[in-house]
């Protein structure tokens, strides 16, 4: 291992707190809020790449790739990875590489088409004894864009848990858009957009590649809905264009909490936390636990495990300024943070994890058990993991098949079903005063 650096040496003050404390809900509700001091200038940005690349198209598009990406090309079609080369990356993947790739693509693939099955992600019909037959039409989203996040690294898991379930939905154009600064293409990202049916790939990313989703340029395709994560800029760009295409969510900086009765190692909860921080120097890694000992261990793993992580400087950022190591009664009282946190990830490392799983009404993901790392489930234990984040899990859900449908109702009304019907919405019609409405209804009912 290389040699320790001088910030390597310093101890890690990670913030500690006791549910006991005066003001902790404050306290904690406060450590869970973001930084919003750049919002604004980060929306004007946005606000003209949107108004650029709706005027100009290609042109504008171009302009924003080569200032942002530093790629220069003569036709935004010079951006377009096509399907050979798709394939090409998988069969230059090492063996160990490709196996793995699919491995997590069958299991994403299988989970999705269970999720199809038992969500309501069907059509269905019935018929009422006068004839009238109710139901519901479900469709797939004719085109959608997927973006996969590039830059400070390369995520073809994301592309898996972007494009699969538009597949089993039965999509029928998936466009992927991923930067790829100063030309760098990642292989694994390319490869896993062929395996998981990208139709179309283009190497543009930020607001610029949101907005020529959204819009539509003389070469990328106008989508119906744009999902996948990406920075401030691409978060700022989606918020703006919703209306004009549908959006999955807007996700913010990862996030993950651990419940921890102390029955785990030490060392495996130091990971977890690492696992989420390592992603982001505003991401938040938050350990629940009722036994204060066992925090100090925490603590101590933090402390001894952290030099030998090659992202340490962005770990100790995150771990630094965003993390919380908080004591709690017991584990029913972690369980009622857990709910007011709402996190993207929640860990129960328990002896009973189904026990407490049963308590937590808010998460994006519930990983049970001290064999269940988080990290599984941001690859290949089959979950999307595209999932609600600042505290949007107490009314969202983790992105899946039915982000990919929409649902259409259908009514047929029999002439006898009309009879029962038409006076009813008669009388509601006219004491809402909407005399044409009660009108079309009496005028089928048979005059006696």
């Amino acid at each position: 291992m290389s040699s320790i650096s001088s910030q390597s040496a310093q101890p890690l003050a990670v913030q500690r707190l006791k549910s006991t404390d005066l003001g902790f809900q404050k306290t904690l509700l406060n450590s869970l809020s973001l930084p919003t001091a750049d919002d604004q200038a980060i929306d004007q940005v946005v606000l003209s790449v949107l108004a650029e690349i709706k005027a100009g198209g290609d042109e504008a598009l171009l302009k924003y790739t080569k200032q942002f990406d530093r790629l220069s090309v003569e036709n935004v079609s010079d951006l377009e990875i096509g399907q050979s080369a798709l394939e090409a990356a998988y069969r230059s993947l090492p063996d160990e590489q490709a196996k793995a790739l699919e491995f997590a693509a069958q299991r994403v693939r299988s989970y999705h088409e269970k999720q199809k099955e038992a969500t309501g992600c069907r059509s269905w019909v019935y018929t009422e004894p006068d004839g009238t037959r109710l139901g519901q039409k479900v469709t797939a989203l004719d085109r959608v864009g997927i973006y996969v996040p590039g830059g400070k690294a390369a995520y073809p898991s994301s592309v898996l848990m972007n494009a699969i379930p538009a597949t089993v939905a039965g999509v029928g154009e998936i466009i992927m858009v991923v930067p790829t600064p100063d030309g760098a293409r990642n292989s694994l990202v390319l490869a896993a957009a062929h395996l998981a049916g990208v139709h179309r790939v283009f190497t543009i990313g930020g607001a610029q590649a949101v907005a020529a989703l959204a819009y539509g340029t003389q070469t990328v395709p106008a989508v119906d809905k744009i999902v996948g994560p990406g920075n401030a800029y691409v978060a700022a760009a989606k918020r703006r264009v919703f209306g004009t295409v549908g959006i999955d969510m807007i996700a913010g900086p990862s996030e993950i909490l651990v419940l921890c009765d102390g029955s785990t190692d030490p060392d495996w909860i130091a990971m977890d936390l690492f696992s989420q921080a390592e992603h982001d120097e505003l991401a938040q890694s938050i350990l629940l636990c009722p036994d204060s000992r066992f925090i100090d261990k925490v603590n101590q793993s933090i402390q001894k495990l952290l030099p030998q992580m090659p992202r340490e400087k962005v770990i100790r950022a995150s771990l630094q300024n965003r993390a919380l190591l908080i004591e709690v009664k017991d584990m029913d009282e972690a369980c009622q943070i857990a709910n007011l946190i709402a996190a993207e990830h929640l860990e129960i490392c328990a002896q009973e994890p189904q026990r407490w799983a049963e308590q937590i009404r808010h998460a994006g993901a519930i990983f049970m058990g001290s064999y269940t790392s988080e990290s599984l489930g941001d690859y290949c234990a089959g979950p999307n993991h595209v999932l609600p984040t600042a505290r949007t899990a107490r009314f969202s859900s983790p992105l899946g098949v039915y982000d990919f449908i929409k649902r259409s109702s259908l009514i047929e009304v029999s002439e006898a079903g009309a009879q029962i019907l038409g006076p009813f919405a008669s009388t509601l019609a006219h004491g809402e005063g909407l005399q044409a409405h009660a009108r079309a209804a009496e005028m089928r009912l048979i005059k006696k």
